[in-house]
This record gives C-alpha cells, structure tokens and sequence, in this order.
C-alpha cells in the first residue's frame, strides 16, 4: 500500500489510536472527494491498531434499509469470536441490544430499528460498544459513511459523545459533504501535489516520468489517485509522446472510458463484472450469476484487477452498469436476486433487491416479499415492511384473495406510522374475500379507536358485514364494539349502552374488547354509578396481561375510564410493565400519554407532567389516530397549567377533520391556554360553546373533561359571582350524579371557594375530607380553605396552610406550592422547598455575589444551565429577583433550633 502526502493524517490517526489505548477515545472522520484515498488510510491505520479490538464495516446503499446493518457489520464479529463469554458485555443496559443480532424474534421482544427512533436499542448498542471497549481498546472503522442506515448512524452519533471518557476510537470515512450531522474532528484529504503524482507514476509504471507527461497526468486527474490510476491502465509508457493520449482521458470521460476497456475483454471477463456490479457485496456468488465454472471465475476476476477494474469502487460499479442497457440491467438483477434466494439468503436480504425490479417474479417473490415484511415488522421497523408489501402487490392478480391477505397485512404494518392508510386498505380488501368470516376477521384487525375519523363507506361496511355474518359470535361481538364506538359521538345510540354493557360478561377476549367499548360509553354519559364502572373496568383490566401492543386495541379506552372512575391505581403498575416492554416510539409516546392522564388522576401532577412532556417529546405529534391518548393528554394538560405544554400540544393537533367530542377536547386546552394568558372572556366563551358541544353529543361525565369547573373559575376572574356560584354548583351536580370522590370534592372545593359565609367554609371542609386520597386536590382545597380562615382571622388558617404545602411539594406540583408559600407570606416555620442540590448550590453562590458567568466558571458548566437552576430556584421559593434569594433562603430553610 501506497499513501502519498497522507502522512500528517496517518500521524494524527496514530496519535488519536494512542490516546484511545490510554483510555482517552475519539471520533474523526475523514473527508474529501471519491477516490481520493480515504480507504486506504482506513487499511493503513488497521495495521496500526496492534493489541487493539479492530471492528471494520463498510456501508451500502443497498443495505440503507437493514436496520442497524453497520451495527451489525461492526459488532457481529466480535460477538461471534466471544462466543459464550460475549454474555458478559450483554448484561444491565447494553442486554436492550440483544433483539439487534436475532433475525427472528417473537413481537413481544421486537427492538425498534427504523424510523421509530428506537432508543432501547441505541442505548444498547453504545452501552455494549462500551463493555467492550472496557475490556480491550476498540477501533471501530467505517467505511463509506454516507450510506449508511439510519438507526446506525443514530448510534454511532450517540456513541461518539461519550468517547473521550472510554478506550474507543471512532474513524469514519464519508464523501465530501455528506453527514454533516456527524462531523468533529475532521481529516479532509487533498489532492496529490505534482511531485506526489510522478512518486505514483513512477511506483506504478517503474520508469521515471517524463516532466510533460506528469503535467497532464496532474492536469487531467486533479491529483485524484483513483482517476490517475485509471489514466495510468491505458497508456504505454509515462514519456512525452503520450501526453495527447492522456488529455483525452478527463475526468468527465473517465466513465466512459471504463466502460470502453470494459468492452474489449473476453465474454467472461465481462459477465463477471456486470455479476459483480450487480451482487456488490454478495460477490461470492458472482461467478455462478455469470454462469462460469470456479476456474473460469478465478481467471476472469484476475485479468479484472490487472486491468484496474476493481468493482468495489463505486466509480466502477456505476461504470459497468451503465455499459448495459436498461433491460439487460433489469435481466440480471432479476437472476441475481433469485439466485440470491436459492442460495438461502435472509429474506429482508433478498426483498431489499426485488424492490429495484419492476417485472413480476412470480409467487416466490410474493412469498419472499411477505416473509421480509413479517421480520421486518418483528424488528420493529413497520415502514420497512410496509414497503416490501407495497412490492409484493405488484406481482398478485387485482381480485384475488391472495392481494386481499397482502392488504391486511399491509394494513397491520401501516397502523404504526399510518393509520387513515390502514383502515383504507382494510376497507379494500374486505370485497375481495369470498368468505363472510374472512371479511370479518379483516375488519377486526382495525382497533376501534382507530375509527373515530373512518369515512362513511368503512362504517357502512362495517354494518354489511355485521349484517351478513350469521352465528359467529366471536366476530360478531368485535363488530359490535366497532360498531359502538363510532356511535360515540351519537346520544341516541349512546343511551342503550349501559343496558347492553348488563348483558355481556368478559368470558372472552371479544366479549371483553365490547364491554370496555360500552363501558367507555357509560363513562362519558354517566349513566352508570363511578364505583359499578370501576368494578367492571377493574375486573376487565385484571384478565388482560400488560403488553405495549395494547395501544392498537381497546384498552386505552379501560385507562381512561379507570382514571374518570376515580380508582386509576390499579393502572399504574400495569402501564409501568407495558411500557417496560415498548420498544417502537409510537407504543411509548401513546403509554406515556395513557400515564400522564393516570397519574393526574392520582393526585400526582409532578410525575404526570414528566410523562406528558416525553410523550409530546417523542414526536409522534399526531397520535397515530389515537383519540383516546388526545383527549387524555389534553385532559392531563389543562390539570397541570402549564403554558407551554398547551401550546406544543396544540401546535401538534393533526389537520383532519375530528369528532365532535374530540373537537370539544381540544378548543377546551385552547380555552386554558387563553385563560392562562389573561385573555378570560375569550376563554369562557370558548369554553362555554366547549360545554355545549359535549352536552349535545351526550358526553356528560363531570371527570373526563371538567368544563364546569374551570368555567366557574373565568366566571370569577371576570367578577360575576353569581355565574360562578351557578356554573360550579352545575358541576356539583354532575359530580354527584357520576359519584367519583375526585369530581365531587373538586366541584365542591370550587362551590365553596365562591359560597359566602359558613355555608361555603362548610363546603372547603368537606371537600378536603373527600379528596384524601388525592394530594393534589386536597391541596388545592386546603390552600381555598386556609384562605378563607386567615382572612376570617381563624388560627386553623396556618394548620391548613402548612398542610396543603406539605402536599403540593410531596405531589411534584411545584406551581401550587409556590402559591401557597406566597399566601403563607413566609410565617410558616420550615418550608420545605424541594430544591435540588446544585439549584441549592447556584443559589448559594448567588447570595455570595458571584455573577452567573462566575458561578459557571465555578461549577465548570455553561452561563445557560446556571440561568436554568436560577429560574427553577425562583419559582420553588415563590421570588422573582436575585435581592429576593438570600431572604427566600432564610425562610425555606430556617437555622436548627
């Protein structure tokens, strides 16, 4: 191996190799044009890297939908050398990398790849790439960077910031301007300098150059050894009578003139190089696609390289390609993927080609294709698999039965990223199956909540179906909750729902999926007592084992009427395990959602709001379809007051058209929003017409989504009294009638807040009674009735006061506990004020006198995280300048008796 004017770059690589074996890793990634030598500075630093671990990969277009390919490619090796004892690195956090290296694993263990942003796996694969570094020091090398896949190159960037602290080094080497999103310490390679082109010239022909001759070879090459050493395969001799040879051979042209020398080898030479261009990495099987003998194959890749035809570059590849016509190309694709599969290859493998073939394969294509989708969708990349089925229904008749089933499990990978898509493709398929069961059992594959926003022709053939089906009662009562829940947003057909819910029991999986269906419908009409609700729900969420897939059935549904039943706990620890087990974003952005409002309900506003926030921050911002997580986020949202929150989750609604209840849902957190920001006439009438549209659409329960209650509050804010006293008293009513302790202390707190005299102390003292189980709003009503007693001069004031304070900070809601701590005006002794201990710090250093720039300078972080624990601090104690802190301080945290 040759390197010229590369010895700066091999000396700083080499500096960087040191450091990693001392403990200290790196990442650097080496740049510049296509030929330019990063491969071989690549080669050379391997052959540096004595007593190093040495993981290598080079990336392919071909493999940019293998989730986490150069993953593999990296780490599979060494995995595999390990053998048994490779188990040690897999323990604690790097075990979530296991489901990475198993092509075929149950879905309940599927790790996501592709497009969902998988984070268990990434946190994996950087949690194992350092086990394995702790054992021996790592180089990791790769090889043509811009091609590859995504989730790899998500844990490759995640990775590389934690390498200065672990024995791993990271080279990369990626075409100019590509993967600007990874770029650090960067290595761009020039082009050869005039003397460096003679070195190579000379090195390659082994005759010194003529002067003019290594002036056009630098004039036409740009000191590009790959293009120079192309130049060099076609001329005699490097003396002056060849330069208007070599003129003729630019850049430009370089291509084509490949293609021409291609084009004066033997039969066998080129077959085997279209075999080769065509089966890339899979070049072992390249003599058998150009149908030679092993003998004739070794000859002919011999007398390739000679002529500097290496098919493994790029330029090459494309070069030997195009020397064929478009049908040709097609012609020995289609042979290469087939052989391909007759050779045992992985079929996600073989899928990823028969994407680039246009002509119909046949059935084992079709078969290949759906096998692939099945793995894919094990492993957790749905779009993937999406599109090989897009393929395979390409190559099925248009009314077949065959193209039916396609569509279903078309429809079954969409739901995850696509969901008007899967029932679409639902809806297409049903006519095409002759059975009526068939049909059925398609229909059922879409969740009810996923037919909230279903056009009309789905719902009625939902109704034909149903109608049709005869004696089978398994599918007969999932119509039914399908059927039920798009009468969600009709009264009248909502009003036999608690008759129906007394004639079903849960002895079955489809007896249950239409009893949480019209126990939701009782929920939201409140025609059914809060505790008969919660006994049934509790039951039926008792026989359902915790699975992440949950959030693509009925069960959402259960939460959320578990949580307006006031009895959400056991939830808790059900949606703890499902969660445990979600490995796609979209099943832990919905769960997520699902705890927020469970938690709200709790009484737990500081877990709920962490919740809350990562759903939002996991970035499935439509809901995926799922009204249920909407209208319980929105709900979650409201509770906890936070502006901004509000506002990302309104920026996030997805522009379709929604059901009236859902609607409501969403112009009620645009109400809070407004009244939040002072604008309270807009609010309260926003929230009126909210309270409006529920009411005509039958949805009444006073918990779910509290209109009255927040209304009285703008009523209030407003100066009416009276309205307020009306509105409140409207959800005291409600409250009673659904009889969840939450709904009715809350309304009650709210009455009493605005009922004069005894009668409305009365009221404050026996909501904080109701609501002892729910810290939250028992603090909240303490905080009303502490007002009330310190402004009738009553002692009990500071009892309940101190208490309600206690509450708030022990429930995480900080916003309250600050606002009772300013009505507390600082005379209660000891307000324990949850600052965490560097907030503690930086305040100290405040009250010093240092500035933020000083403190930063102290504490060894930025000016930003010091104003952030500033603001935070500011908030907890209930202040709004630093001239407040030290006094704020004294308070909080009065000296030791």
């Amino acid at each position: 191996m040759i390197l010229l004017e590369r010895a700066g770059a091999l000396r700083r690589l080499t500096r960087a190799l040191h450091r990693a074996r001392d403990g200290h890793g790196d990442r650097i990634v080496i740049t510049g044009p296509l030929g330019c030598g990063k491969s071989a500075l690549l080669g050379a630093l391997h052959e540096r890297a004595t007593g190093m671990r040495v993981l290598t990969a080079t990336c392919s277009p071909l493999e940019q939908d293998f989730a986490f390919g150069v993953a593999r490619q990296l780490l599979d090796p060494a995995l595999a050398r390990a053998g048994q004892s490779a188990q040690r690195w897999l323990t604690g956090t790097a075990g979530l990398a296991r489901p990475v290296f198993s092509d075929d694993l149950p879905p309940e263990t599927a790790a996501d790849t592709v497009f969902a942003v998988q984070e268990a796996a990434v946190t994996g694969l950087t949690a194992l790439t350092r086990a394995m570094g702790a054992d021996r020091p790592t180089l990791l090398l790769v090889d043509d960077l811009q091609w590859a896949d995504d989730p790899s190159s998500r844990w490759l960037t995640a990775l590389a910031k934690t390498l200065p602290e672990h024995p791993i080094l990271l080279v990369a080497a990626t075409r100019d301007g590509e993967r600007e999103d990874f770029r650090s310490a960067e290595i761009r390679l020039e082009p050869l300098s005039r003397q460096a082109v003679a070195e190579l010239v000379e090195h390659r022909t082994g005759r010194h150059p003529d002067d003019e001759f290594v002036t056009a070879c630098h004039a036409v090459t740009g000191g590009n050894p790959l293009f120079l050493n192309a130049v060099l395969h076609h001329v005699t001799t490097p003396t002056a009578d060849q330069v208007p040879h070599v003129l003729e051979l630019r850049p430009a042209r370089l291509k084509e003139r490949l293609v021409r020398g291609l084009a004066t080898q033997p039969k066998d030479v080129r077959d085997l190089a279209k075999a080769l261009a065509v089966l890339g990495e899979d070049d072992d099987l390249a003599g058998q696609l150009a149908g030679l003998t092993e003998q004739q194959a070794r000859a002919a890749h011999r007398t390739l390289t000679l002529a500097g035809f290496v098919i493994r570059r790029p330029a090459v590849r494309d070069a030997v390609e195009e020397s064929m016509p478009v049908r040709e190309r097609e012609d020995w694709q289609a042979r290469a993927v087939r052989l391909l599969h007759d050779n045992g290859r992985p079929a996600e493998q073989v899928a990823a080609r028969l994407l680039a073939i246009t002509a119909t394969q046949g059935r084992w294509a079709v078969e290949t294709l759906r096998e692939a989708a099945a793995t894919a969708l094990r492993r957790g990349a749905p779009e993937v698999a999406a599109r090989y089925l897009r393929r395979a229904l390409r190559d099925v008749p248009d009314d077949s039965e065959h193209r039916a089933r396609l569509l279903v499990d078309l429809a079954t990978a969409e739901r995850f990223f696509d969901p008007a898509a899967s029932v679409r493709h639902i809806s297409y398929a049903v006519p095409l199956f002759r059975d009526v069961e068939d049909r059925a059992a398609a229909l059922v594959r879409i969740a009810p909540t996923a037919l909230g926003q279903a056009p009309r022709p789905v719902r009625d053939l939902i109704d034909q179906v149903t109608a049709e089906l005869g004696d089978h009662q398994e599918l007969a009562y999932r119509l039914e909750a399908r059927q039920r829940y798009v009468w969600h947003s009709d009264p009248a057909l909502l009003a036999d729902s608690v008759q129906r819910l007394k004639q079903i029991d849960g002895g079955t999986p489809a007896r249950r999926e239409l009893q949480i269906v019209l126990l939701d419908a009782a929920m939201l009409t409140a025609r059914l007592p809060a505790h008969e609700v919660a006994d049934l729900a509790t039951a039926v969420l008792k026989q359902e084992p915790p699975h992440p897939r949950h959030v693509h059935t009925a069960i959402p549904l259960l939460i959320k009427v578990l949580a307006a039943a006031d009895a959400a706990h056991e939830a808790v620890p059900w949606l703890d395990r499902a969660f445990g087990q979600a490995t796609t974003t979209v099943e832990q952005a919905l769960i997520r959602a699902q705890q927020s409002y469970v938690l709200m309900h709790l009484g737990r506003p500081g877990e709920a709001h962490r919740a809350a926030e990562q759903a939002v921050d996991l970035a499935v911002l439509d809901w995926r379809g799922d009204t249920t997580a909407a209208i319980g986020l929105t709900a979650a949202a409201m509770e906890l007051r936070d502006p901004d929150l509000i506002a990302r989750i309104l920026a996030s609604r997805p522009d379709r058209e929604e059901t009236p209840g859902v609607d409501a849902a969403y112009r009620m957190l645009h109400a809070a929003g407004e009244g939040l920001a002072g604008r309270h006439a807009q609010a309260l009438e926003r929230l009126l017409d909210c309270g409006r549209v529920l009411d005509s659409v039958g949805w009444r329960n006073p918990v779910l989504l509290p209109w009255c209650v927040t209304a009285a509050g703008l009523h209030a804010r407003l100066g009416d009294l009276s309205a307020a006293r009306d509105t409140a008293a409207r959800a005291w009513d409600r409250a009673v009638e659904w009889g969840a302790p939450v709904g009715i202390g809350r309304a009650l707190s709210v009455l009493g807040r605005y009922t004069p005299g005894r009668q409305g102390l009365a009221m404050l003292h026996e909501a904080a009674q109701i609501l002892h189980a729910n810290p939250f709003e028992r603090a909240k009503a303490l905080l009303h009735l502490g007002a009330r007693e310190r402004a009738d001069g009553d002692p009990q004031a500071q009892r309940h006061l101190d208490e309600a304070h206690r509450l708030a900070l022990a429930s995480g809601a900080e916003r309250l506990a600050g606002r009772i701590a300013r009505e507390l005006d600082g005379n209660s002794p000891g307000i324990a004020v949850a600052l965490t201990r560097t907030e503690f710090k930086v305040a100290g250093l405040v009250v010093r006198g240092l500035t933020n720039a000083e403190i930063a300078e102290e504490l060894a972080v930025t000016s930003r995280a010091v104003e952030k624990h500033l603001t935070n601090s500011f908030r907890k104690l209930g202040i709004r300048r630093r001239t407040e802190l030290a006094a704020a301080l004294a308070r909080a945290f009065p000296p030791p008796a």
